[in-house]
């Protein structure tokens, strides 16, 4: 081969090289970005999850946790009633009354359907202490119906405290619930007899039962939606 053939092969081997550099160099860059953004989209999912964990946090939980006891405690103490208040307790009991609370959660949005709950457990308040007072002349002081009224008004107020950290937590930027301890929105029966009264005390415990169903329901779905969809975000990403 001529010197000037050499010259031209070794000038190849050399662009050829250049060449394959050049192809290296971009091979790297593009897997190092194609990385990088695959590391964002971790990062973005991870930032996804730990919101929604924020909102599957400890509040929800101890909401829907508390919600089932008082349910319970609710179904219990229908049965002590009914025992209470002799012979007439299964007539009583199927009496419709007007001016209760609404045992259904209302709103389409989550946080309507939140304050329609707060709103609720805010009514039965004056409901329960009018119930007591009423029981209290007609039982014994050591009564197991006593304590049980008293248990499930204060159970009642622990569970509206926890509906309002649930709020927070899902809304954040929307003003706090508004607590009336007194209950002035709510009316009450004028003077009964005794009749009347165990009729009343039937049918307000009878409607909180029920309106405690349908916030362990809608606690339940919420639950659901919110740490079931972390999951499923997790799960999608992989």
């Amino acid at each position: 081969m001529t010197k000037s053939g050499q010259m031209a092969c070794g000038t190849a081997r050399r662009m050829n090289g250049h060449v394959k550099s050049m192809y290296f160099q971009l091979y790297t860059q593009t897997a190092t970005l194609l990385s990088l953004l695959l590391m964002m989209g971790f990062d973005s999912t991870k930032t996804v999850a730990a919101s929604r964990t924020l909102q599957c946090g400890n509040s929800l939980l101890q909401t829907l946790k508390l919600a089932r006891l008082a349910q319970k405690e609710s179904v219990d103490i229908m049965k002590t009633y009914r025992v209470s208040q002799g012979d007439v307790s299964e007539l009583i009991c199927k009496v419709t009354l007007s001016g209760l609370p609404d045992p259904n959660i209302s709103g389409l949005e989550t946080s309507e359907q939140i304050s329609s709950i707060h709103t609720g457990l805010q009514e039965f308040g004056p409901h329960f202490k009018r119930v007591y007072d009423q029981q209290t002349d007609l039982q014994l002081p050591d009564s197991p119906l006593l304590q049980q009224l008293s248990t499930i008004s204060k159970r009642s107020q622990y569970l509206d405290a926890q509906i309002n950290a649930v709020y927070q937590e899902l809304f954040p930027n929307s003003p706090p619930l508004v607590v009336d301890p007194s209950g002035a929105a709510t009316s009450l029966p004028p003077p009964q007899n005794i009749f009347q009264q165990k009729v009343y005390g039937c049918v307000v415990l009878k409607t909180y039962k029920e309106f405690l169903s349908n916030v362990s329901k809608f606690l339940r779905t919420l639950k659901n939606q919110m740490c079931g969809m972390n999951t499923r975000r997790i799960n999608t990403f992989f």
